[in-house]
């Protein structure tokens, strides 16, 4: 099992990428969907922030008292206050009585005492140098007893003017400048409507609203709001807060739509994606598995097994995964980043420059860290490999440790590997698992940020409430995006190393065409004679060849075995004969016919293989022994069975014949071969081929079989690899082989008769 592999990084990853896109180009409707949507939904996203800024904005409008419309009407009721018009107005009213009777009156009345009427004595002396203009300045300075004496009340326009009046005119407005101690009498005088948004203010809403003037000074909101409660209804209608809600609504409206749209947008990409990702891993399987079926057998034996199914499922899944998550995330982030960036520098300059430096504080810090923990994760997959080689070694051998006593070591190395393993584990664990918190980290720092300098341009009025609201989303805008597009190009790294293993698999040579092979060779009209005539064969990177001058003439019927020690090319021969590598020189003839002129399929037709390593797949046993031949009755796979005595094993059984088998079930290794032998005599060709067939099965089993295959290889022709001589003693032609060649042939009594090397491998099974 190929386990804990890690994909490195690509040798050429510009060339991987090109040629992956290369092989998407069928798909690339849906791929340039994907991305124009991507954008799209990032665009919308980026543009929400605006929208929700505008309507933050416009809810605090509705909150706060109508700022315009209270500058409009304070402008308006003030306009009536100018110094030029009150001094007209006050010259008019005031009329100071000065002449000779009220001045006697004054000094010889006894209401007033010592102290007033030298005061106005003293008024009395000033008038002589004083300026017109100074007779109100000077007069201020009069006791109220005497300034009711010269300004006796007065009717202006209708309206009555008292002398208290008149003196608070003096000393409130034109001495200390006090518009809000305006008399009413006097200030009706001096009032016009007006009209605010089609609402008329009139007198007497101005007059109300004059009262009110000292309490709108104060600092506390709520007194304010108290004081708005109190004012007139036509004054309220116009300054009272109110919400727009046509134009909260409109607002509301785009906002949900940018949403809605960005994740319809979304979905479809996604399910684009998936499209491509899955239909795409679909067609690299297929061309894999067609590439394995003409890739030529020295392919397999150079490679391993788990590394060209890791290339079949884990390179191909990855691939998928990659571009389902990575394609469509790395583009919308990028376009998140970019659209971001320009849009908070567009929005406010400070607040950009802010939320920038916060949050690229926080990255360097999350970097630096994250830089430290990469080594520990080399090392915990170094150590897991090595725990698990370890774990692996052990188990296997579990029964030879015990009996040797090594327990103890097993379980100190074992110790020693784990806690390497905890450690590195432990620390790069750790260390990653400071990313989430760092990025919280980062994202409220930022937003504290743009929080602080916020709050000073809003008292300094230079940005709106809703700018702030906006930039809080604009720093999650801008720091999600860098953690997607380092893990975006971490992944693309990934596809980009298991594409080049995929495509290496796909490019690789295979085997010659058969298209121009027009001979065909039915195997119902196949006599079974074969002639092997100077054949060669050398496996790639050998420097001596496996077979040389290979000479054997075989007859129709024939039972050959082939013999020899381990290396002599006894299997490579008959890989040679079915076509599974191609000679490196000479011919072999069927029935007159090279198999050049063969298709591989034709000759495969041809033969029945039965080899020493069993198969089984997940299903019935009738559909193990059945194993792609059609038309075989459930009565002919009785026959068989019974014919090398398995019937009663099958039988035995929960479902007999029906019964799920598996190759991992308990089935031992003898009941595995018979099954395969069962499956090679259900096939009618005309050769038979039996590869150490009978070498895991018991002596009284092996006689049995021995028999079946006798009956068999009836009109057959049938070659037979062997170690155990005693099984092919009945056999018509043995070919004795070492180094590649046949070196001595003839039926057992012969070659013993010769007592030359086969009767040295004969005899060598008996000795102690």
């Amino acid at each position: 099992m190929h386990r804990g592999r890690n994909i490195e990084s690509a040798k050429d990853f510009k060339g991987a990428m090109k040629r992956l896109f290369k092989e998407l180009k069928s798909f690339r409707i849906f791929i340039i969907l994907s991305i124009v949507l991507s954008v799209a939904g990032a665009i919308l996203t980026i543009l929400a922030p605006d929208q929700l800024s505008n309507l933050t904005d416009e809810i605090s409008k509705g909150l706060m008292v109508n700022q315009t419309n209270l500058e409009a009407l304070l402008t308006n009721f003030q306009s009536n206050f100018q110094e030029e018009k009150l001094n007209i107005l006050g010259k008019e009213i005031i009329n100071l009585q000065l002449n000779e009777t009220t001045t006697k009156e004054i000094l010889e009345s006894k209401e007033y005492n010592e102290s007033e009427k030298q005061s106005f004595q003293i008024f009395l002396a000033k008038l002589k140098t004083a300026k017109p203009e100074e007779l109100i300045q000077e007069a201020s300075a009069l006791p109220d007893t005497i300034l009711e004496k010269l300004l006796p009340s007065s009717t202006y326009e209708g309206v009555v003017i008292s002398s208290k009046d008149k003196i608070a005119l003096i000393k409130n407005i034109f001495i200390e400048k006090n518009i809000s101690a305006l008399p009413l009498s006097i200030a009706s005088c001096l009032l016009t409507e007006f009209k605010i948004e089609n609402t008329t203010i009139t007198k007497e809403d101005q007059l109300e609203l004059l009262k009110q003037i000292p309490n709108l000074n104060s600092e506390n909101p709520n007194q304010i709001y108290a004081v708005l409660d109190k004012l007139p209804a036509h004054i309220q209608d116009v300054i009272a807060p109110s919400m727009n809600i046509k134009k909260i609504t409109n607002i509301f409206l785009v906002l949900v739509a940018f949403y809605i749209i960005s994740a319809i947008f979304n979905y479809i990409e996604s399910l684009s994606m998936t499209h491509v990702s899955n239909h795409f891993a679909k067609n690299l399987r297929t061309s894999i598995s067609k590439k394995i079926n003409v890739l030529p057998l020295k392919y397999f034996d150079q490679n391993q097994t788990g590394d060209i199914l890791s290339r079949v499922t884990n390179d191909v899944d990855l691939i998928a995964m990659s571009m389902n998550n990575s394609l469509a995330t790395l583009v919308s982030a990028i376009t998140l980043f970019l659209g971001t960036l320009f849009m908070m520098f567009v929005t406010n300059f400070i607040l950009a420059i802010t939320a920038i430096g916060a949050s690229l504080f926080g990255f360097i810090f999350m970097f630096g860290v994250l830089g430290k923990s990469q080594k520990y994760f080399v090392r915990k997959q170094k150590e897991l490999g090595n725990l698990d080689s370890h774990i692996e070694e052990i188990y296997s051998g579990l029964q030879v440790v015990q009996s040797y006593n090594g327990v103890e070591e097993a379980l100190k190395e074992f110790d020693e590997r784990n806690n390497a393993l905890f450690d590195s584990n432990r620390k790069s664990v750790f260390l990653s698992g400071l990313m989430m918190p760092m990025m919280n980290f980062i994202g409220n720092f930022g937003y504290v940020c743009v929080c602080v300098m916020g709050a000073i341009l809003t008292m300094n009025g230079q940005i709106s409430f809703g700018v702030i609201v906006a930039f809080i989303s604009y720093v999650r805008l801008f720091t999600s995006p860098l953690s997607q597009i380092a893990q975006a190009m971490t992944n693309l790294q990934s596809t980009a190393a298991a594409s080049e293993r995929v495509f290496e698999f796909i490019d690789e040579e295979q085997m010659k065409s058969e298209e121009d092979k027009t001979v065909f060779l039915p195997k119902e009209k196949v006599k079974g004679n074969i002639d092997f005539c100077h054949v060669f064969f050398q496996y790639d990177g050998n420097e001596k060849p496996t077979i040389y001058d290979f000479n054997a003439k075989v007859k129709k019927g024939q039972k050959i075995a082939i013999v020899g020690p381990t290396g002599a090319g006894k299997t490579t021969m008959v890989n040679l004969l079915m076509k599974f590598y191609e000679l490196t020189g000479g011919d072999i003839f069927i029935d007159g016919i090279n198999t050049k002129e063969l298709k591989r399929e034709n000759v495969h037709s041809l033969f029945t293989m039965v080899l020493q390593d069993t198969w089984l797949f997940d299903g019935t046993v009738k559909e193990n022994i059945k194993y792609n031949r059609e038309n075989v009755s459930d009565e002919k796979v009785k026959e068989v069975c019974k014919t090398i005595g398995l019937d009663h094993f099958i039988r035995t059984l929960p479902n007999g014949y029906d019964s799920i088998i598996r190759d991992s079930d308990s089935v031992s290794s003898g009941q595995r071969q018979l099954l395969t032998i069962a499956r090679g005599m259900i096939e009618d060709a005309p050769f038979l081929i039996l590869d150490e067939a009978t070498s895991n099965v018991d002596t009284r089993t092996e006689e049995l079989v021995q028999k079946a295959m006798d009956k068999l290889m009836e009109g057959r022709t049938s070659f037979i690899i062997a170690h155990r001589l005693s099984t092919i003693k009945n056999a018509d032609l043995i070919l004795v082989m070492d180094h590649g060649n046949i070196i001595e042939q003839g039926n057992h009594n012969e070659l013993m008769k010769q007592n030359g090397f086969y009767a040295e491998l004969y005899n060598s099974q008996f000795e102690l």
